[in-house]
């Protein structure tokens, strides 16, 4: 898949603080590209970066197959923060006067309104809007001058449910529409919703990437016993699609692939002669599989 953002080695410093190390990665065109982590992970650094806001350290990263950032930037819209708004204008109003500042997309403000749903209220001014539509208007400013990619710094931040669920749709409509989406947010929900590929960041190290269902599958675990524990673990150590044994108090914990089941667990010990005292199938949330992949070291 052809990649639309290349970034290789990039590292960033404020003082003694590594924001970012060595971070490598691509973000392949036509995907949404969660970039998730905890807050102080090195996020909003990586896209101040990549956006010409901020100098890397060390590092260098390209977009479009190293289209030069002149021309590059004029194709990527980018909502780092809530805009300026104006509470007493309107919708239209307002993105006429953003469209001027940024002297592109004066033509296009029907077809963005349009496209993120405020059409009907064109007219009605900022401050008559749920703080849902005030975010998608944001999003509709960021799309002025029809850019081919949209990164988006945590875009349901503050939101109600009703809200998020809004940006969530907007997100795979203009996905759909051909829009390359970089999302940065440090809440995995969001992340494994809307996004079909993922890096992990934490303290500013890379922890993981690729795509969503490879990356964030929640792993389960079976908890079993016998008379003969060494024996057991010995056994069970043969069994194809045993990620990891671990024990605690007599028992023995094994991580699976998705494919190996209680059952199969039993049925294998049965064949090699062990009968089990114990076996429980223990669900891990995709919750704590990040929280405990975060909070590592």
């Amino acid at each position: 898949m052809k990649s639309i953002l290349s970034i290789q080695n990039v590292s960033k410093s404020y003082g003694p603080v590594r924001a970012l190390q060595d971070v490598s990665f691509d973000v392949p065109e036509g995907s949404v590209f969660g970039i998730l982590g905890p807050n102080g992970s090195g996020k909003t650094t990586l896209l101040g970066i990549v956006l010409d806001v901020l100098i890397a350290g060390a590092g260098t990263y390209s977009w479009f197959d190293g289209m030069s950032p002149d021309v590059a930037r004029r194709q990527i819209g980018a909502l780092l923060e809530t805009p300026n708004f104006y509470h007493y204008l309107s919708a239209f109003d307002n993105l006429q006067i953003t469209a001027a500042i940024r002297e592109r997309g004066k033509d296009d403000r029907i077809p963005i309104l349009k496209q993120v749903g405020l059409f009907e209220r064109k007219d009605s001014r900022f401050q008559t809007y749920s703080l849902g539509m005030k975010q998608r208007l944001a999003i509709g400013a960021a799309l002025l001058g029809n850019p081919k990619v949209l990164v988006l710094d945590e875009p349901t931040n503050g939101l109600d449910p009703a809200g998020i669920a809004e940006i969530r749709e907007l997100i795979r409509k203009l996905n759909k529409e051909g829009i390359t989406i970089i999302i940065a947010s440090h809440l995995l929900d969001e992340i494994e919703k809307v996004c079909t590929h993922v890096a992990i960041l934490k303290k500013g190290e890379l922890l993981l990437n690729g795509p969503v269902n490879e990356v964030l599958v929640s792993e389960d675990q079976v908890e079993v016993r016998a008379a003969d524990m060494i024996l057991l673990q010995q056994v069970l150590q043969k069994m194809t699609g045993i990620r990891k044994i671990g024990g605690s108090d007599g028992t023995l914990n094994l991580t699976c692939e998705p494919s190996v089941t209680p059952v199969a667990v039993n049925e294998f010990c049965i064949r090699n002669g062990i009968v089990l005292s114990h076996l429980l199938l223990k669900k891990k949330s995709l919750e704590t599989k990040f929280m405990e992949l975060t909070n590592k070291g």
